[in-house]
């Protein structure tokens, strides 16, 4: 006998169920086949807010039943009949309102502040200092992507002299670091413009030099105006950049794309 086994899933609970097949698919592949070893780190420093500038969540505010101030046991049936008409019509203007005025938003919540959370620049230094300063490899790259890159300058602030011993190249993919506001001294300023390239959303061509205002490291196309894609287009650049970085190392040369980079801007000078 044929049976139809029919799965009725919201597209929201889809897209969480997906993810964790996923995410738990890929964390198989990276312990099987790279042999790398998963560690869980202690608790608040592994929590990290999706907003980094937010540390609380929304959630629903209780409802609180007000009572009238008066007493009205002994109005008339009538009356009281009349009042909580105009009550309900009146609540139901409110709301309505209330929904037109901001449709995404039909409940009424309250900010709930998590207690515990590290920030993302937290999570960078627990790490720095409890896995990869500890770590038995010479040569160590990052891959900073948006929010990411600022939690990075501000580990070389904090670590300066261990990041430059440790680490070969940091790629940036449309990262939201800014060297002024982070108040990124000299020295790092220098280090990140010899060491690092940030690979930026743009319609120019993959590796087009892209102006910078900042003096930092430089910035080239990803070849994608998204965002979130900018990562992923640039995958292959990233790791030649990668590669050049450890052969200059070895040869105590500079990487070849921080030259390129800084000849075309010399170039346009």
């Amino acid at each position: 006998m044929n049976r139809l086994l029919i799965f009725l899933i919201p597209w929201k609970d889809l897209n969480m169920l997906l993810m964790k097949i996923i995410t738990k698919y890929v964390y198989e592949l990276l312990e099987k086949d790279c042999n790398l070893k998963k560690i869980s780190i202690p608790e608040g420093y592994g929590v990290i807010v999706l907003n980094p500038n937010e540390n609380y969540i929304e959630v629903e505010k209780p409802k609180i039943h007000v009572q009238s101030s008066s007493d009205s046991s002994d109005e008339p049936a009538e009356k009281r009949e009349r009042k909580d008409k105009v009550s309900k019509e009146t609540k139901k203007r409110r709301d309505f309102y209330e929904k037109y005025r901001n449709p995404q938003r039909e409940k009424e919540m309250m900010q709930l502040y998590i207690r515990e959370n590290g920030s993302p620049e937290e999570h960078a230094i627990y790490v720095w200092d409890h896995f990869i300063a500890q770590a038995a490899a010479e040569n160590v790259f990052f891959v900073a992507h948006s929010y990411g890159g600022l939690a990075f300058v501000e580990l070389m602030i904090q670590r300066e002299a261990d990041v430059k011993n440790k680490v070969t190249a940091v790629a940036l993919t449309d990262s939201v670091h800014n060297v002024w506001h982070q108040e990124a001294g000299k020295t790092i300023r220098e280090w990140m413009r010899e060491n690092c390239c940030n690979w930026v959303s743009s319609s120019e061509p993959l590796d087009t030099s892209v102006e910078s205002m900042l003096p930092d490291c430089p910035r080239v196309s990803a070849g994608t105006d998204r965002h979130e894609l900018t990562s992923w287009k640039s995958f292959a650049s990233i790791f030649k950049f990668f590669t050049e970085a450890s052969e200059a190392k070895t040869s105590s040369l500079k990487p070849a794309v921080t030259r390129r980079s800084h000849r075309i801007k010399h170039e346009e000078l």
